[in-house]
């Protein structure tokens, strides 16, 4: 993407823009956000490129994506065991698809500033009383009173700083020995160990383990091959608060380039996709490779428009479309996305969002998502890649390490009546580790059925 000297970290400003807090000292705010300015970056654009680099491949067919994280980080739970658990946890599943595609996976965590949620709302009423809404903890307080509900600067603060000490404890797991394949036994949690996911991955870790043991025979070890012992993992969030995040935009040394230094990867919400508003403006002008969530009432004009103003050089890996269509929509909204995006040659990854689509309201209150519906979302979205010939290159879940009862069904037989055992969520519901660990052997299976139909047909082709 070529510099555009008409695109400067701020000129979003001149744009409409949509979910903005609405901060009522407005001096304490651009204190804080001076303060920010001035902060040492939480990521580095070598870092960025690398990911792009990672991402073409994932474009190319010759890697996999996945992406996942919590909802919404908070204050109250940062703890070091959560994000180690949940560092397992993806561990875990890029095992398991590694297997199923055969191919390198890239990994993404939705970790270190995902703080911010979009509201359909800008106020909630509960028993008579009207207060603004929960925006995250880096806005406000999930507490339904009046001055928890206020939009505080400082938080802001408190973000950036929760975020630089989860970055670098993810650095430390990624190149400190966690991710070396010969601890991969370690990775299962024991919540999990006992259940027949917890079963089925330990299969697979004996089945790594004889392999290891064999390329250790051959000469081939995690000293002599560093990969083996250690593991590239990104960081990625909705860019959703603009202020903070040209607050955290810096200039590249080695290129003059502008990156967004807040994370390695950065999203656009299906609410403030606007072509011509402020969040598109502001993400055209970083460098890092960017997301752009697809719902099923992304027209494929504006889809196109989309890709023409973020990556007019059409350049590989700076791209990934999300779709979050909801299960019973993705088999006819997905396919003319699909269908647009290859007839006008744009260079992209796709990669499903099977959570968004799937939200609903259980009987005993409680905001829930059903892990068949997930399921068929998932499988619908290979079938239409399958059918329109292109690649599904990956997901995107809302997930934890911990043990929590958010999601109904899966092979725990998580109940609506159970929803409330362990309900510990600041906002949408997530699948814990037996739920995502369940669903990336069914991926996995997907994946491997999609790579024998590539070599059947490489076959015959050769045949002929």
């Amino acid at each position: 993407m070529a510099k555009n000297s008409t695109w400067t970290p701020n000129s979003w400003q001149a744009k409409p823009i949509q979910q903005v807090p609405d901060y009522t000292d407005a001096e304490a705010l651009a204190a804080v956000e001076r303060e920010l300015a001035t902060y040492p970056p939480l990521v580095f654009a070598e870092e960025a490129r690398k990911l792009k680099q990672d991402l073409a491949a994932v474009g190319d067919g010759r890697a996999f994506l996945l992406q996942g994280g919590d909802c919404a980080e908070s204050f109250a739970d940062f703890h070091a065991n959560a994000i180690r658990d949940t560092f397992k946890v993806m561990l875990q599943m890029a095992v398991v698809l590694t297997f199923g595609a055969a191919c390198p996976v890239v990994k993404v965590g939705r970790m270190a500033g995902q703080f911010a949620k979009p509201r359909s709302s800008a106020t909630e009423t509960i028993g008579g009383a009207e207060l603004p809404s929960y925006r995250g903890d880096i806005v406000n307080a999930i507490e339904f009173e009046e001055a928890a509900r206020e939009p505080d600067p400082a938080r802001l603060l408190r973000a950036y700083n929760q975020s630089a000490a989860t970055m670098n404890l993810l650095r430390a797991f990624a190149q400190g020995g966690l991710a070396d394949l010969n601890k991969v036994h370690q990775w299962n949690l024991e919540f999990v160990a006992d259940s027949p996911q917890g079963a089925r991955y330990e299969e697979l870790a004996a089945r790594i383990d004889e392999a290891l043991a064999f390329m250790g025979a051959c000469g081939i070890n995690a000293t002599s091959v560093p990969q083996m012992r250690e593991t590239d993992f990104y960081t990625s969030h909705e860019a959703l608060l603009l202020n903070y995040e040209e607050a955290l935009t810096r200039t590249d040394s080695l290129t003059g380039e502008w990156y967004d230094c807040s994370a390695h990867f950065l999203w656009i919400g299906d609410r403030t996709r606007n072509p011509d508003e402020a969040h598109v403006e502001f993400l055209r002008g970083v460098h890092n490779p960017i997301g752009i969530k697809c719902g099923p009432n992304l027209a494929t004009d504006d889809l196109l428009k989309l890709l023409n103003v973020l990556n007019p050089k059409n350049e590989p890996g700076r791209i990934t479309l999300i779709a979050r269509m909801g299960s019973d929509k993705v088999a006819d909204k997905l396919p003319p996305l699909v269908r647009a995006v290859q007839a006008a040659g744009h260079k992209v990854v796709w990669a499903c969002d099977p959570m968004h689509g799937n939200t609903m309201k259980a009987g005993s209150g409680f905001k829930t998502r059903s892990f068949d519906r997930i399921l068929s979302e998932v499988k619908s979205f290979f079938a239409v890649h399958r059918e329109e010939g292109s690649y599904a290159g990956g997901v995107h879940f809302e997930m934890t390490g911990q043990d929590v009862t958010e999601c109904i069904g899966g092979a725990q037989a998580i109940s609506e009546e159970r929803l409330g055992d362990r309900y510990h969520t600041y906002c949408d519901p997530r699948l814990n580790a037996n739920q995502a660990l369940e669903l990336a052997f069914l991926i996995a299976q997907e994946l491997k059925a999609e790579r024998q139909a590539k070599q059947n047909g490489d076959t015959l082709a050769a045949a002929s």
